[in-house]
């Protein structure tokens, strides 16, 4: 389990981290999602020990990350752009990962070039693509086995079938191995499909952080018809994120259960009320309307 506690950290005069606080469950996959500039990349920095809180504190499983080489050992990043030795081939860092890393699996390395049939392991990797770049990262990172894989926008770059080779393959080591995944991107509909917990961060902190079930489980997206087209008042307990109007039909996301916001809704008399599915970046989208996020008024 990684814990994070009160951190916060000022670069400049700039609170990039503010008494933040967060907790990844061992053996999960948690999206890490915000709007530019909420201090995701700057996080995921203290999570692997590179920074350093100016307060708070961060661990793993109890320890604290920063200057602590019996636990970064366990712990692999890719970052949103990757970096290697400016001529080294994927063979030759290969091995240099496998002096650094001693769960490094050297079989497993072999097993795994299948899955990256257009990578050349002898090809030097700053010649490759940023896609190619991305696989590469990936085959390095999972040979070495690592118990905890920090990820920045991780899929960035990749066609839509390699996308799906490396969530299939990080599913299989979260279900095989306990592996523990955090994930900051950008990519909402793609969180939705891997993810089980999901922090939202704004302003440098965590101000909402749940599983995806009780996240989805607690904001509801309906649509409903009225007599005439005439909206009635609301009754005025029900929370509101958004509403919008096509026509007829309104549209509401509410938070609260399903249960009973339909309920309530149903006390104005309306001809139809229909739940809709609502999407990870729906949520994101509302939640952050109501914390100063730019949000624009659109019809989902």
């Amino acid at each position: 389990m990684i814990e994070a506690k009160g951190v916060t950290k000022t670069f400049d005069g700039f609170a990039a981290l503010n008494e933040l606080t967060m907790t990844v469950p061992r053996g999960s996959i948690y999206g890490l999602v915000g709007p530019n500039g909420a201090g995701k990349s700057t996080i995921l920095r203290h999570l692997c020990g590179v920074y350093r809180p100016d307060r708070g504190e961060i661990t793993v499983e109890g320890q604290p990350v920063y200057e602590n080489p019996a636990i970064k050992e366990r712990m692999v990043v890719i970052p949103d752009e990757v970096y290697y030795y400016g001529s080294a081939s994927v063979r030759e860092m290969m091995k240099f990962y496998r002096g650094m890393y001693p769960h490094f699996d050297a079989q497993r390395f072999e097993k795994l070039a299948p899955a990256f049939p257009e990578v050349d392991p002898k090809r030097p990797i700053r010649r490759m693509s940023k896609g190619m770049q991305k696989q590469a990262a990936f085959w390095l990172a999972m040979s070495c086995c690592p118990d905890y894989l920090l990820l920045d926008e991780p899929v960035d770059g990749l066609d839509p079938v390699m996308r799906r080779q490396v969530w299939s393959l990080l599913m299989g080591d979260v279900a095989e191995r306990g592996t523990t995944v955090l994930v900051s991107s950008h990519n909402l509909r793609e969180l939705e499909d891997v993810c089980d917990h999901v922090g939202i961060l704004s302003h440098g902190r965590v101000v909402i952080e749940r599983s995806l079930s009780q996240l989805q489980g607690t904001t509801v997206k309906l649509q409903v018809a009225f007599p005439d087209g005439v909206q009635p008042g609301l009754p005025q307990d029900l929370q509101v994120l958004h509403q919008s109007q096509l026509g007829r039909v309104y549209t509401y996301i509410v938070r609260g259960s399903l249960g009973e916001v339909r309920q309530r809704v149903e006390e104005t008399r309306p001809l139809f009320v229909e739940a809709l599915p609502l999407s990870l970046e729906e949520i994101f989208i509302y939640e952050m309307g109501g914390d100063d996020y730019a949000v624009r008024d659109i019809v989902l």
